[in-house]
């Protein structure tokens, strides 16, 4: 009977040890994969904007919107590159960074690098961008505005900008300033538009929708969330940040006349995981 309870009784720790060392393999494997391989698994996600103000000439007219890097945490240049490489074989019309450049500008000083990269960034329709909160964060208001401009980026800080073809049509182009330590102003950034145009807003905090469906636009792209960064199964996001926990990521019909689309981001921040949320590069394409 003694013999017969030991038996079991090893043959119980075996399977348990099996268990063990199972799980702490699944966990060891799940790890390298969040931190190793969904970061740099880009995905390039494609998007029609149908609208009755978008003019003819503009039909087919490419927007690509890239967001949230976060240089300096986990997405270093060499990363970067791939996303610039992979920006400019699309050959855009107009480009759109919507905020949140470098993780920590209190401790990062590679400014002339990141220059050199966004100025490799060729659009024939403008380059333009918005304020994140780790963009304003610390003392990096400044020097956001002064890399971005050196980059030949139109930074929109509450203001709009037309975009013509010729004297056959326009649309504009609006950027209101970050929801958590900027100052957005929806009266000051559409108080310059005399026509009603198909208007496109950049807002890096997709909840501003529903300050911006009071004024004319017709579409908003925003970034902010990683998408939850981390997502689970049944369960979505773990943690969404201020002004990003009503919408997450992807496409939502706000109106009749109104979508927005929330941009996953390309980097990380204070986890250097990823799971079920991948980086992404949005193109879109106007549609008349």
């Amino acid at each position: 009977m003694d013999l017969n309870n030991q038996i079991s009784r090893r043959s119980f720790l075996k399977k348990l040890g099996k268990m063990i060392a199972g799980s702490a393999l699944v966990g060891i494997v799940g790890q390298a994969y969040m931190k190793y391989i969904e970061p740099n698994w880009i995905e390039v996600t494609r998007q029609n904007i149908n609208h009755p103000l978008i003019p003819p000439i503009f039909n087919d007219f490419k927007i690509i919107q890239f967001s949230d890097t976060h240089l300096g945490f986990q997405l270093d240049f060499n990363h970067f590159e791939k996303i610039i490489q992979t920006i400019s074989k699309e050959e855009p019309d107009l480009i759109i960074f919507s905020g949140d450049l470098v993780d920590n500008l209190l401790s990062f000083y590679e400014y002339e690098e990141i220059i050199i990269y966004l100025n490799f960034l060729q659009a024939p329709y403008g380059k333009f961008a918005v304020y994140g909160n780790h963009d304003h964060g610390g003392w990096g208001t400044d020097k956001y505005k002064q890399i971005m401009e050196a980059s030949n980026f139109k930074l929109l800080r509450n203001e709009s900008q037309n975009i013509k073809i010729g004297s056959s049509g326009e649309i504009i182009i609006a950027g209101v300033d970050d929801a958590m330590l900027g100052q957005p102003d929806f009266e000051k950034t559409f108080s310059s538009i005399q026509e009603r145009n198909f208007t496109l807003l950049i807002s890096h905090a997709p909840d501003l929708i529903e300050e911006a469906k009071h004024y004319p636009v017709d579409f908003q792209i925003s970034g902010h969330t990683h998408g939850g960064q981390v997502q689970l199964p049944f369960i979505g996001p773990l943690i969404t940040p201020p002004y990003g926990q009503k919408y997450v990521e992807g496409s939502y019909d706000i109106s009749d006349h109104l979508r927005l689309y929330v941009n996953r981001g390309l980097g990380t921040t204070r986890l250097p995981y990823r799971l079920l949320s991948r980086p992404e590069i949005t193109i879109f394409t106007l549609k008349t």
